[in-house]
């Protein structure tokens, strides 16, 4: 079903976008988006804080992006404002994929449970916070293929299976 379904990916990071840190983590999930057959936007690169978020999520939303990945910016640092700029776009949430996404982790990686990453519907596509690492954004990324074409079936009226 991921065949040219437009997907976005919205890095999280001050440092990145101030160019002192490469952006791993969005180079890894556009990668493992686009090899699920997404057609994905080029990563968008922005500073951390809930209104960069808001507004990168909007774009990327008004751009025709289905599928919406932000990495980054989701735990307990000061500036680490994803949930609340992503909350402020979503019309719903969808708790059970961002559940998911930190208990996968949680055996090997137990601060994953300390990520407060957010999933939800706007319209007729899916948000997802993933965390900044390129280990959390493969987890989460892993986690999000596994529901999205369903979810984006339902979205347009699909039926249950």
């Amino acid at each position: 079903m991921a065949a040219g379904i437009p997907a976005a990916v919205i890095t999280v990071s001050d440092r990145c976008a101030a160019g002192e840190r490469d952006d791993c983590s969005g180079r890894t999930a556009a990668d493992l988006l686009a090899d699920a057959g997404y057609v994905v936007a080029p990563v968008t690169v922005i500073p951390d804080g809930a209104d960069a978020v808001e507004r990168a999520i909007q774009a990327a939303l008004e751009q025709g992006a289905r599928l919406v990945l932000t990495t980054g910016g989701t735990g307990l640092s000061p500036r680490d404002r994803t949930p609340e700029g992503t909350a402020r776009v979503l019309e719903y949430e969808v708790p059970g994929i961002a559940e998911q996404i930190r208990r996968s982790d949680a055996a090997t990686v137990p601060t994953s449970i300390l990520s407060r990453g957010l999933a939800g519907v706007v319209g007729a596509a899916l948000v997802v916070n993933a965390p900044g690492s390129v280990s959390g954004v493969t987890t989460a990324v892993q986690v999000v293929l596994g529901v999205a074409a369903h979810v984006l079936d339902q979205l347009e009226g699909g039926d249950h299976p």
